[in-house]
């Protein structure tokens, strides 16, 4: 009985260190508000770079966002059309809802792009860590902040 609840006790400390190492690989932000003023990064997004994540049909947007992209077919409809998102979101909100959309809506069915913790239904290829880096959540919200009506 004393071994076992040892045992307990050990796999319950590897697992809080666990959660504290993952935690670690994500660059430190604060929430203010709605929105996280501060990059990721420390430095602005590369809108072009953006726009080709946000294309990018294995990871991202268009696999449930449509937008102003006249040369890309399927793009999907499962949620907001993402013209005008410039307008709609600032580069603060845009920033969050990338990073957390959870906060938002905790119903919603956007990926917590910038998170690895607190997960449920995660693939494989995503456990343990977030599906986009701090470069590529500010080059998305750089891209993001430009689609204006």
């Amino acid at each position: 009985m004393v071994r076992s609840i040892v045992h307990t006790a050990a796999l319950i400390a590897s697992l809080a260190f666990v959660a504290d190492a993952r935690a670690e690989g994500l660059a430190p932000y604060e929430i203010t508000g709605d929105g996280i003023v501060d990059s990721l990064t420390g430095v602005p997004g590369d809108a072009a770079r953006g726009r080709a994540l946000v294309l990018t049909r294995t990871t991202t947007c268009i696999l449930c966002h449509s937008g102003p992209f006249p040369e890309t077919r399927f793009q999907g409809d499962l949620a907001p059309d993402l013209t005008g998102a410039g307008n709609r979101w600032t580069v603060s909100q845009l920033r969050l809802r990338m990073v957390d959309a959870s906060r938002f809506n905790p119903d919603t069915i956007m990926p917590s792009y910038y998170r690895a913790d607190g997960l449920v239904r995660v693939g494989r290829n995503f456990a343990d860590k977030p599906i986009l880096s701090a470069a590529e959540i500010e080059d998305i919200v750089a891209f993001l902040a430009t689609l204006r009506d």
